[in-house]
Parts: C-alpha cells; sequence; structure tokens
C-alpha cells in the first residue's frame, strides 16, 4: 500500500484494461514476448522534444514532430502560433497570437499560456530492447504504410503529432509494465556527466509517472561484437529501411572515396533491402538492423516533464542570437549583388547523386503502376522476398 491508497493521483495511475478486438489482442501478445525475449531495456541517444497544448478535457496534446533541441521545438512553436494569427479571423486572437511569437524570438521560455490555453515544450526519452540476438526488430503488428513503396516514407505522416499525453488512458498489461519499468529506470552515473545523472534522478521524484508514445524505428550496427545506433528513429520501419538506402545510395559515395566495387556493392544492398522489406541487410562485412525504438513521456503533478537544465541547448532564439552576432561584429547582412555560391566538387556530386536516385525511384514508380494497371504486382501483404541474413 503506498501513501495515496487507493486515491492515486492521475499521473502516478497505471490503468490496466482489456485490449479490444483481434489486432490490439494480437499487438499485446507480442509485447508480452518481447519482455521475454528482449528483457534488457537502454536508454538510446538524446531526447527528443515537441510543442504541446494542454486539452480542457485533461491531458497535453503533441502539435509538432520531434526536434533535437529544446530550441527547435520553441521554433516549431513560434511558427504554430504565427499561423495561427494568419488564420484568424479575430484582431484580438491575431495580436495575442504575433506577441508570443516576439517573445519566442527573444526569451527561451519552455511553457506560456496564450489564448487561456497552456503550451508547453516536452521532453521525451528514448529507449530499446536488448536480447541475446541483439536489439528487438519491428513486430509484425507494427504500422508499416511505406512498406511496399521503398523510397517515398518522407510523404507519410508521423503519428505522434496529435497523440494525447494523458497517463489515466487505459492500456495493456505489457505496456503498463513497461511503463512501471521506465518509471524506475535511471542512467548508470558513468555513463553520463554529473549534471545529467543529477537531473535524471531529480526527475525520478518531480516527474514519477510515464506515458509511451507511438513506437519509432532506426538502424543499428553490430560492430566487434556489439550494436550501436547508426541512424536516428523515423516514424515507421521503413522510413528507417529509407535512411539506410539513402546512405548507401547517396551520402556514402558522395561524401567518402569508395571504389566503384565498394560503391556498387552499397548499391546492390540497397536494392536487396528495398526488395526484401525485412529487418536486416549486410554488405562488406558490415551488418546492419532495423530497431524499434520506445518514447517515453515523465509525468508529474503539473503535466509532462519539460526540458531539463543538463539538456542540450545551444541555440539561442533568432532575434537574441541575431543581436549577439550583431554586437560582436559577426553579423553580415545579405546583399542583392552577391555572387552565386560556388559549390564543391563534393556538393556537385551529391547532387548528381540526389537526382540519380530520384529518377531510379520516378521509374520504379511508374513500373509498378504499369504491374498493377495489368493485373500483376504483389497482393497486399505479400512479401515474396526473404529478408537477408544479418
Amino acid at each position: 500500500m503506498n501513501e495515496y491508497g487507493e486515491g492515486a493521483p492521475a499521473y502516478l495511475t497505471f490503468r490496466v484494461m482489456p485490449q479490444q478486438g483481434p489486432i490490439a489482442a494480437f499487438a499485446e501478445e507480442e509485447a508480452l514476448r518481447a519482455r521475454e525475449r528482449y528483457p534488457e531495456l537502454m536508454g538510446m541517444g538524446l531526447p527528443t522534444f515537441y510543442f504541446t497544448r494542454e486539452s480542457e478535457r485533461g491531458g497535453w496534446e503533441i502539435l509538432s514532430e520531434g526536434g533535437t533541441t529544446p530550441q527547435s521545438a520553441r521554433d516549431g512553436l513560434g511558427t504554430h502560433f504565427r499561423r495561427m494569427a494568419a488564420d484568424s479571423d479575430s484582431g484580438k486572437r491575431a495580436k495575442a497570437a504575433m506577441a508570443a511569437v516576439d517573445k519566442l524570438e527573444w526569451v527561451a521560455v519552455n511553457e506560456m499560456t496564450v489564448l487561456h490555453r497552456r503550451y508547453r515544450i516536452v521532453r521525451s526519452e528514448q529507449f530499446i530492447r536488448m536480447g541475446p540476438d541483439g536489439p528487438e526488430p519491428p513486430r509484425p503488428s507494427d504500422p508499416d504504410p511505406g512498406r511496399r513503396t521503398p523510397g517515398e516514407s518522407h510523404a507519410l505522416p508521423s503519428r505522434t503529432p496529435g497523440f494525447m499525453i494523458d497517463p489515466y488512458t487505459g492500456t495493456g498489461l505489457s505496456e503498463g509494465l513497461l511503463r512501471y519499468d521506465l518509471a524506475n529506470f535511471v542512467v548508470a552515473p558513468g555513463a553520463v556527466t554529473e549534471e545529467v545523472f543529477r537531473d535524471a534522478q531529480r526527475a525520478r521524484h518531480t516527474h514519477p509517472g510515464t506515458v509511451l508514445l507511438p513506437a519509432e524505428f532506426a538502424i543499428a550496427e553490430r560492430e566487434a561484437g556489439r550494436w550501436r545506433s547508426y541512424t536516428g528513429s523515423c516514424p515507421t520501419p521503413q522510413g528507417a529501411r529509407d535512411a539506410l538506402t539513402t546512405h548507401f545510395r547517396i551520402v556514402k559515395p558522395a561524401l567518402q572515396e569508395l571504389t566503384e566495387t565498394a560503391e556498387r556493392a552499397y548499391a546492390e544492398a540497397a536494392d536487396r533491402f528495398d526488395e526484401g522489406c525485412g529487418t536486416g541487410v549486410s554488405v562488406l562485412g558490415r551488418h546492419f538492423r532495423v530497431i524499434r525504438v520506445e518514447q517515453v513521456v515523465r509525468i508529474g503533478p503539473d503535466g509532462p516533464e519539460p526540458p531539463r537544465p543538463s539538456d542540450h541547448d545551444p541555440e539561442l532564439p533568432a532575434s537574441a542570437h541575431m543581436k549577439k552576432m550583431k554586437e560582436a561584429g559577426l553579423w553580415e547582412e545579405p546583399a542583392e549583388d552577391d555572387p552565386p555560391v560556388e559549390l564543391t566538387p563534393q556538393q556537385r556530386r551529391l547532387i548528381t547523386l540526389m537526382e540519380r536516385d530520384r529518377s531510379r525511384r520516378r521509374a520504379r514508380a511508374e513500373a509498378r503502376e504499369t504491374r498493377l494497371r495489368e493485373g500483376g504486382g504483389h497482393r497486399p501483404g505479400e512479401d515474396r522476398s526473404p529478408e537477408a541474413p544479418e
């Protein structure tokens, strides 16, 4: 029995409920199996930041995709208020929204009230599950809408904007157990700086509850018997595959001096990955895997956790940054007659590879449309190519 008895506040509540429908039941069964096959939780990289709005019905609605720094989320919130002002048919509303924009241009604020609604920059952390064979790959029940159109995942919407951060929402048993595990997770003191460790310890008390956001996906590489993250997270498994194939086809050839043999090997590996839509691919002795990334927001009495003092936040708000540059004599106003920027050979190579890949994807899309028009192609959900061995 805790100090609250049966009256625990919502942010400390884990409401476990039966999951309705066969798909939800299947996802719940998969999640419970994942706890057995991948029992170890590990933090992954730096936190992610969103701008959110408090709901009148309870909880906080995420209004953005994730940013890598608190200031990137503040900049996004400023853009949100600009749009609000432009779309408003009320002078009073537009004036209030532009006043918020002006403040965000000068001051690094993590919360503000605009038109009687609270907005907050919210911090989330990412975790992966590890097992004897490495990090957990995507589950069969994870949505993968871009699976049949490799290279086009960037056009698909993320599941995070519109998500409601509400600890009182009922979950399945597996999600409730994971939320409990993550509520008690603190990074090892030797793995981070003392300031980061102190902030993490403090957060366990100031924001002891947790809410899981939709899972995301990334690429990991096995190197010298250990796995390390290779890309940032993407909303879908196909997004992670596309990130890797783009790296193979464009980034590596443009930024590294590859031999023709190596460049061809990476291009062929990208083609295999596109065709198979699997979870792993190997090339030139390197082994890559699509991994599942859990996202969690900590919750306290007043809502989701804002950025911590130790979070990496190097940028100033735009107007404050401009003023600082001018005071230091480092700011130059752009001139109308500035000569065009001369591209480096590396930049020209990058543009050439991007154009070549754009043509490849366009030809692939046209061939797919032709197959469908003629009654060929794969049936929905059919996967005729096996996963490449890891």
